[in-house]
């Protein structure tokens, strides 16, 4: 049997001639059913062209009948057994260099083991060497079988993993095989650790120093079972783990070929991080409450408790705090490291010490308390896990797994009225305006300030006096201020600057208090104090402020030279006729001014003194916007825009004769400080005003409004003509359109005038709201006549009635669109005729019954009154006698 590389050496030595040697892939080749094959074969020391041919041949036995595969230059070479895998790419030749291809069987299948050949046609002037060459391929089933052991889905950090995977395959013929683990996490995957081909273990870059310090360690089991135990798991270790297992060949020249692999999911590993159990509580001793009171020279005394789920794995390293500051710390090894600018300092604070009481029990101990030791304490975990530890025999590397901070516990001293004296002196005078300025208040003689106790500072300004009055009663305000607690509090006015860094208050050691103006302003100049104040620790626990003292004032003050502007507007096109573009340009020269922003408004008026319109605005941070009197049809034919670092553009396409008059540039100069968000205005101007005139030559137009009748009844159809003619150089029909409007007062030669309907150039019909019950429409019969009609008239329809047109042609000098002079035509009266008798008929009938009916109902009326209230009015008249003869009786 013929394996490896055949090569035939010639043995031409006279006159120096080459020999061919054809050479493939070392064998015999092993592979796997189901998986793809390669054999490279390449031809050197040859002759003829560069580029060679080759044709590949197997034979399933050794001696056997050759059967040809494939070739790279005869596509009907392929045995008729092959040449359906040949057609659809499962047998295939690639060509990598001109001397050099490969055969690729793309799923191998037990029928193609056996003997392959390599032959390339002979190209030489001298046969001479090898033109071919022999490698067996073995074929053998796909027995590879991994299988997995789930991993428990959930795993306290600190605790130990066991990853355990079983790889086993048939060995019938000399395979090796390798496992390796990897953790995935989202849509990476991270290699773990590779055991094998060939005995050894390869670890993944990011897992190679827990290998090392024994923190990952692999353990060969039986049959084919390994386990990869990850000792101290960390919230790094999360994630899906998986199993993969290769079978591997070992070819002649020491080359390893991966031949099958099988990858298999364990499961997900969450890991329990030990913030979630972790708790620190801080207390005294003596009481259960949140606040101490201790006297000046006794001993404060307060305990730190520490409780976690995996604590006996935990190093805990703790530390105390007063007011956030470290006061003494015990490491994970047990040393206590008391803060050297804390215990026994200058300040008078007492002597610290730690010791540990219990699982998780730390006792703080201060000796000697004073005035500075009182303030908010709390002690700090943070809590470490050993990687590589004593069971993995690693280095004892350790990472923090949590840090936790108590809540404080208040301690209180006694206080103690302070002193002290303050000078309020200038660092930096401003000369100019933007220059900055700062004061220093120094505070000195420090006496008596107790324990806890701090210094807070307030800046207060007041203006300066109006000149030449001696006026001095305008009330001062605060700018900024300090307190107690190292608050930092803005005045009103101030906080803007404040919050932009543009003002800034500092505290220099000793006890020295900046106020510095980055960019002093104007309104900057004027009188400066300082105030000082003491806070000490009350009963409560709060500080309060017990004493303040004010500085002499500071007076910041400079000559102040007033910036000014110059525009000057300069035209850059010239506009003789309608529907060309008018350009100006206006260039800005300052004084007294260095960096500025700039805003300009482009204004027109149609002669001296016609009102001012607004056309353009750009703002100092470059926002452009129309102005109100621009046309909004007319908006894409206005450019401004910013030509220079203080010159500005202006265009106008398309002028029409209503865009006549003076046009001119209105710029105001902004200043705005380094870092600030509000532009301040420094100074204004006007420019020089250019006029905008010219003549159209185009055509002339005249109106004229006529009706067929002047009187109409009640609910008819009024109409009402207006015509337009063009005289000149009329334009084609379809270069010419008008705008007109219809308008109507109530009294003959009335001046003011009521809008009814209007119709644009473009046909658009617009009604204007009115207080008849009458509707309007206009028709438009052809170019130049337009018909008004009022459906349903009513009286209030009656009175003058006269139409306004604008024409538009299309300039033919410019090709662009041109507004003619506004026409407008004579006024006819139109009469809505009252039809007295039609009108007069119902209410006639009903005056006439409601009479009637009155008359018949009085005369009723009045018989009824007669019968019933007048028949008793008769009576015989009593005689005199009878009132004689009662009396008489």
């Amino acid at each position: 049997m013929l394996c490896g590389l055949a090569v035939v050496w010639g043995a031409f030595l006279l006159g120096g001639v080459s020999s061919r040697v054809v050479t493939v892939s070392p064998g015999p080749l092993i592979r796997v059913e189901g998986q793809p094959v390669s054999i490279r074969c390449d031809v050197s020391e040859y002759g003829g062209p560069r580029e060679q041919d080759f044709e590949w041949m197997m034979s399933r036995e050794a001696g056997g009948q050759r059967m040809k595969i494939i070739s790279t230059f005869d596509a009907g070479y392929s045995h008729p057994s092959l040449s359906k895998r040949v057609a659809s790419g499962d047998i295939s030749v690639q060509r990598l260099r001109d001397n050099e291809v490969e055969l690729k069987v793309a799923e191998a299948t037990a029928q193609d083991a056996g003997f392959y050949w390599c032959q390339t046609p002979s190209t030489d002037s001298v046969i001479s060497g090898n033109y071919e060459a022999q490698v067996q391929l073995t074929v053998i089933p796909n027995s590879l079988q991994v299988a997995p052991q789930a991993p428990p889905p959930v795993v306290p950090e600190g605790s130990d993993l066991t990853l355990t995977c079983s790889v086993t395959r048939e060995l019938v013929h000399p395979t090796y095989l390798s496992v390796t683990w990897s953790l995935k996490r989202g849509a990476t995957s991270e290699e773990v650790l590779t055991f094998g081909p060939q005995g050894d273990v390869t670890v993944g870059p990011k897992f190679a120093r827990r290998y090392a310090d024994g923190s990952i360690r692999l353990v060969p089991g039986r049959n084919g079972v390994f386990d990869l135990v990850i000792y101290r798991v960390t919230s790094s270790d999360e994630g899906v783990y998986e199993c993969n297992g290769t079978e591997w060949t070992h070819e002649r020249g020491g080359r390893w070929v991966r031949i099958v692999q099988s990858t298999k999911e364990m499961g997900t590993v969450s890991v329990t991080p030990t913030g979630r159990s972790l708790s620190v509580k801080a207390s005294s001793s003596s009481s259960s409450s949140s606040a101490l009171l201790v006297a000046p020279g006794n001993t404060l005394t307060l305990l730190c408790s520490v409780a976690a789920d995996n604590l006996p794995v935990l190093a805990l390293e703790v530390t105390w705090l007063a007011d956030g500051r470290d006061i003494i710390t015990m490491e994970r090894s047990g040393v206590v490291a008391p803060n050297a600018s804390w215990s026994g300092g200058p300040g008078g604070r007492g002597q610290a010490s730690l010791e540990r009481t219990g699982a998780g029990e730390y006792r703080l101990g201060v000796r000697g308390v004073a005035g500075e030791d009182g303030g908010a304490y709390a002690c700090r975990v943070r809590a470490f896990i050993e990687k590589g530890g004593r069971s993995a025999g690693g280095g004892g590397r350790w990472h923090m797994a949590a840090e936790k901070t108590s809540s404080p516990v208040t301690v209180k001293v006694a206080q103690i009225q302070p002193n002290f004296t303050l000078t309020l002196e200038p660092i930096t005078t401003p000369q100019a305006t933007a220059e900055p300025t700062e004061l220093a208040c120094h505070v000195t003689n420090i006496t008596r300030l107790p324990p806890g106790g701090h210094l807070g500072v307030s800046w207060g300004y007041s203006p300066l006096p109006a000149a030449g009055t001696g006026d001095d009663r305008h009330t001062s305000h605060t700018v900024a201020s300090l307190d107690g607690r190292g608050n930092l509090l803005a005045g009103a006015e101030y906080a803007d600057r404040l919050g932009s860094g543009v003002l800034s208050l500092t505290r220099v050691p000793p006890d020295t208090f900046k106020l510095r103006f980055l960019h002093t302003q104007e309104v900057d100049m004027g009188r400066y104090v300082c105030v000082v104040s003491a806070w000490t620790p009350s009963s409560g626990g709060d500080l309060v402020k017990t004493t303040e003292l004010q500085s002499p004032p500071q007076t910041v003050q400079w000559q102040v030279k007033r910036p000014s502007l110059n525009v000057l507007a300069t035209p850059l096109r010239d506009t003789p006729v309608g529907g060309a573009t008018f350009e100006m340009s206006c260039s800005v020269d300052t004084e007294n001014l260095e960096e500025a922003g700039y805003s300009v408004l482009v204004q027109s008026q149609d002669g001296v003194e016609g009102s001012v319109r607004t056309i353009m605005t750009l703002s100092p941070d470059g926002v452009l916007q129309p102005g109100g009197a621009t046309d909004p049809s007319r908006r894409d034919n206005l450019v401004l825009t910013k030509s220079g670092p203080a010159e500005f553009r202006f265009r106008l396409g398309g002028v029409q004769l209503g865009d006549r008059g003076f046009y001119w540039c209105d710029i105001t100069a902004w200043t705005r400080p380094t870092g600030g968000h509000t532009w301040t205005r420094a100074a204004g101007a006007e420019s020089n005003k250019l006029r905008l005139h010219f003549q159209e030559n185009g055509p002339a137009f005249s109106i004229a409004i006529q009706s067929d009748t002047s009187s109409v009844y009640p609910h008819e159809t009024a109409k009402m003509e207006c015509s337009l003619s063009a005289s000149g150089s009329p334009p084609k029909t379809g270069d010419l359109a008008y705008e007109v409007r219809w308008f109507f007062t109530r009294l003959r030669g009335g001046q003011t005038t009521t809008p009814v309907a209007s119709i644009d150039r473009f046909g658009v019909l617009r009604k204007e709201s009115r207080n008849s019950s009458s509707d309007v429409s206009i028709e438009r019969h052809d170019t130049h006549t337009y018909v008004l009609n009022i459906h349903g008239t009513r009286d209030s329809d009656s009175g003058e009635y006269h139409c306004v047109a604008t024409p538009w042609y299309l300039s033919a000098s410019t090709g662009a669109w041109t507004q003619a002079e506004e026409l407008t035509s004579s006024r006819i009266f139109l009469t809505v005729r009252f039809a007295v008798w039609e009108s007069l008929q119902l209410p006639l009938l009903y005056g006439v019954s409601a009479s009637i009916g009155v008359g018949l109902f009085s005369l009723v009326l009045g018989l009824v009154c007669a019968q019933c209230c007048c028949r008793n009015l008769a009576h015989t008249p009593r005689s005199r006698n009878k009132l004689m003869d009662l009396e008489m009786d």
